[in-house]
């Protein structure tokens, strides 16, 4: 009897070379995007806790009463938000993510070549932007550092996570009823219009009850995400820029990749509407935020084109990806807590 396991393995492959190619493109057809609903695909959900959190505004989000949230059939534990930021907002997230995360002592991949110890100033320091080091920056991590070699986490190997990060992602969390949930690691991928993300689950976490939150701004993408091997066939999903997607129980560990980055039909972030909300940070109720009021500043200067120039000239060519996810289990404090070995 014929071997068919190599056809079988192959199939997350085959799907990632397909939209991956340049020489003969790549259909769309089958790409779902949540813009044009089909039964028998997506299906349109409301969450439990849809009441609206007056962290939001302050965070860059519209309110909760007006997001849009969808599971996927045939990916139970797969949700998508679709885009439920301001327009101001999204410029903050896409400066955070330029400006402020790349800064030591978080980790980037350019570290093995440069001592930078603040890449964005250094991208600009002599004035003009230089363009090899600003493509060179494919990633950075936030409080427990991802190690790539061994896949591991470690208690030395931490640095303290952003607390805006922190609050957003408790707030998309709270929305979704994952009300013990607590960003304690993030990886921020930057992908050019050539990058690409090859198949993987992400299983190096402690606690891999927690859902993994990943935030997309600028260029928009082909995520395709399968089953818990890779013989099963992914589907392909379009994210553009504000979309959140949320990989939860059974979607927790399966395979995903991005084959290719796609650009976008919106610039959400160059929209005229630009307004940001009042400061009323003095009555909101933060849990992290130690000084709200910076994020209405740093709102303020985004909404400056001319500042904003430098940063607009980096989104138009290419994505961002926040991937947030918690590493340890509830009431655990560090990865070497006994009361959780070898569990």
């Amino acid at each position: 009897m014929p071997d068919n396991s190599i056809e079988f393995e192959d199939n997350f492959k085959k799907q990632f070379k397909y939209y991956k190619a340049n020489r003969v493109k790549p259909s769309f057809h089958d790409v779902m995007s949540v813009d044009v609903l089909k039964d028998n695909e997506v299906i349109t959900v409301t969450p439990l806790n849809a009441e609206t959190d007056p962290r939001g505004a302050l965070l860059g989000l519209q309110k909760q009463s007006l997001w849009h949230t969808f599971a996927f059939q045939n990916h139970p534990g797969l949700l998508l938000i679709r885009n439920p930021f301001t327009n101001a907002g999204q410029r903050y997230w896409i400066q955070r993510c330029l400006q402020e995360y790349p800064k030591k002592p978080n980790k980037l991949n350019i570290d093995i070549e440069t001592n930078v110890q603040d890449w964005w100033l250094e991208c600009f320091k002599d004035g003009e932007c230089n363009r090899v080091l600003q493509k060179k920056l494919r990633w950075t991590t936030l409080g427990y550092h991802h190690n790539w070699d061994t896949k591991v986490y470690s208690d030395e190997s931490r640095t303290p996570f952003p607390e805006d990060l922190l609050e957003l992602s408790d707030v998309v969390a709270q929305y979704l009823g994952y009300t013990n949930f607590k960003a304690e690691a993030a990886i921020v991928n930057y992908y050019h219009m050539d990058s690409t993300l090859s198949a993987h689950t992400d299983h190096s976490e402690v606690n891999l009850e927690a859902p993994l939150l990943s935030f997309s701004f600028g260029q928009s993408a082909i995520f395709l995400i399968g089953g818990k091997n890779k013989s099963i066939e992914p589907s392909a999903i379009l994210l553009q820029s504000g979309d959140i997607i949320i990989m939860s129980n059974e979607a927790r560990l399966c395979y995903h990749a991005v084959p290719r980055i796609v650009p976008t039909e919106f610039s959400p972030w160059n929209h005229e509407n630009l307004e940001i909300p009042d400061n009323t940070s003095s009555v909101v109720n933060f849990k992290y935020i130690s000084n709200p009021s910076q994020l209405i500043a740093v709102m303020e200067k985004c909404i400056n084109n001319e500042m904003w120039n430098q940063f607009n000239n980096y989104i138009e060519e290419s994505r961002i990806n926040m991937n947030v996810r918690q590493v340890l289990n509830e009431s655990q404090i560090s990865i070497t807590d006994e009361k959780f070995n070898n569990k």
